[in-house]
């Protein structure tokens, strides 16, 4: 029994040391949800006049999140509360940006509205814009809840501290996974199951660039694979679908799988 309550002991211990150096998940999401729907109401229209209201509760959210598991003394939580709101209207418009591209490259949108109520492409693209912020502010911890809670929730798994220009297109959402040393220029559009990732996972290099630079005006077609930090795929290039690639691609260039599919069609039998 005293074997049991040493256990009991250490374990309390630990719980209690990681607790207090982790944001409340639900708090985390919840604050995340009220940013995006004061940037982009979908249930309801706020009044005017409700704004700053809405927009002050919701840094004051912030400002509590980051206070459950920071040390004051050694953050400056004010001050990153106030740079990471100061530089809201430039994600905003960022996203609008990336909704427009979305629109205006699939033929099945009917409206940039619709592209950023009901896609799970752009409600990606948005968190990682948010997170993004927050991890330049160097906020920990909270920024990888909130691209996980996204990745869970759409499929797309895009570390926070990748840096992706703008306008950037995921379309179909599903099985896409950037990692966190990738960067991806301007107007580039992704397709599902495509990875900028890795050529070998190892603690080592965690300081090291180990995933792909994509250059501006690029498209990476579905299920494509891109690996390793010196790996540069050139602008204006194509990359087709199920590609595997490890080195890089000059610029307009086409690179294209060339397996062949053989079909053959046989005669129908009737008795």
């Amino acid at each position: 029994m005293s074997d049991v309550k040493e256990f009991i002991d250490k374990l309390h211990h630990t719980h209690k040391a990681e607790w207090e150096a982790t944001p409340k998940i639900q708090d985390s999401i919840d604050w995340l949800t009220n940013l995006f729907e004061f940037l982009f109401p979908n249930n309801r229209l706020h009044k005017k006049a409700t704004y700053v209201g809405i927009l002050k509760k919701n840094q004051i959210d912030l400002e509590n999140i980051l206070l459950s598991y920071l040390d004051p003394t050694e953050a400056d939580i004010e001050g990153t509360v106030n740079a990471f709101y100061q530089s809201l209207e430039t994600v905003y418009h960022h996203l609008r940006a990336d909704a427009a591209k979305i629109y205006e490259f699939d033929p099945a949108a009917t409206s940039i509205h619709e592209v950023i109520v009901s896609y799970p492409g752009f409600y990606a693209i948005a968190v990682y814009r948010i997170a993004h912020q927050l991890t330049l502010l160097k906020v920990p911890v909270l920024p990888r809840i909130l691209s996980e809670y996204a990745h869970r929730n759409t499929g797309t798994d895009i570390h926070p501290a990748a840096k992706i220009g703008v306008p950037f297109m995921i379309d179909h959402s599903t099985g896409i996974v950037i990692g966190a040393t990738a960067i991806i220029g301007n107007n580039v559009s992704i397709y599902q199951g495509v990875t900028l990732g890795a050529l070998q996972v190892a603690k080592e290099l965690a300081e090291v660039k180990r995933h792909p630079t994509v250059e501006d005006n690029v498209i990476i077609y579905a299920r494509t694979t891109i690996l390793g930090g010196k790996t540069v795929i050139g602008k204006n290039s194509i990359i087709g679908g199920s590609v595997f690639l490890t080195k890089s691609v000059a610029p307009n260039s086409h690179v294209f799988n060339t397996h062949q599919l053989r079909i053959e069609v046989k005669d129908e039998v009737f008795d």
